[in-house]
């Protein structure tokens, strides 16, 4: 095991890095953090459509956008509400409504109250401590490292096995070895050759996050009831 030298701000470095002090390290340094910028690339095979997801995320508000063809979708969240707006196809394919349900919010915002429970499913993704999320369990991840234009990071790899609905999955989790250990990107492969990558930046950037106008929301209970 190489031993590394210390670096200030840099906890992993302290000692010699294992997968468990790196992991620990990482999870101490997301809990820190104020916010992060995301980018999700998601091909479920290699024959399906892309999805582009592209998020700001602070620790009690966010917002992310979801792109697939022509599909469009938005969520927004702020510690009272939740939103979510988008094209008749980006609430059907993404979003998971019905045609008509669609059709009756209309190009409106759908709004869902903190305390309940679609609430907490908004919230769930669009605060900075789900990132925390992709990180893995210790045991069966292997750490590497790589130098990337000089600067050194850590490479932790895993599998998942496959199940009756889903394929072998390979994760590669990418995560800064100089300063605060935080991730820098993911990636995710199937054995069907579906394929996600996720980079995160921008750690710490300001998020503001504007409720829409009362007049254009309606509410979730409303829609689906």
């Amino acid at each position: 095991m190489l031993v590394l030298l210390a670096v200030p701000g840099s906890a992993a470095f302290a000692t010699a890095a294992t997968t468990a002090s790196v992991l620990a390290a990482a999870k101490a340094a997301i809990a820190k953090q104020s916010s992060v910028h995301v980018t999700v690339t998601v091909k479920p095979s290699s024959t399906s459509a892309t999805e582009k997801i592209v998020g700001d995320l602070g620790e009690k508000s966010g917002a992310e956008t979801f792109t697939l063809g022509k599909a469009t979708m938005t969520m927004e969240l702020t510690p009272a509400y939740g939103y979510v707006s988008g094209n008749a196809s980006g609430l059907t394919s993404i979003f998971g409504l019905t045609s008509a349900q669609a059709k009756k919010l209309g190009k409106d915002w759908a709004v869902v109250k903190a305390g309940t429970s679609e609430y907490s499913d908004v919230k769930s993704s669009l605060t900075v401590p789900s990132i925390a999320d992709v990180l893995p369990q210790a045991k069966g991840t292997k750490l590497s490292t790589r130098d990337v234009k000089g600067v050194k990071q850590y490479v932790l790899s895993w599998t998942v096995a496959a199940t009756s609905s889903t394929p072998k999955l390979s994760h590669t989790l990418t995560v800064s070895a100089v300063g605060p250990n935080l991730p820098v990107d993911d990636t995710i492969t199937a054995a069907n050759a579906g394929k996600e990558t996720i980079t995160f930046s921008q750690w710490g950037a300001p998020v503001a996050i504007h409720a829409p106008p009362a007049d254009t929301t309606v509410a979730y209970a409303e829609i689906t009831g």
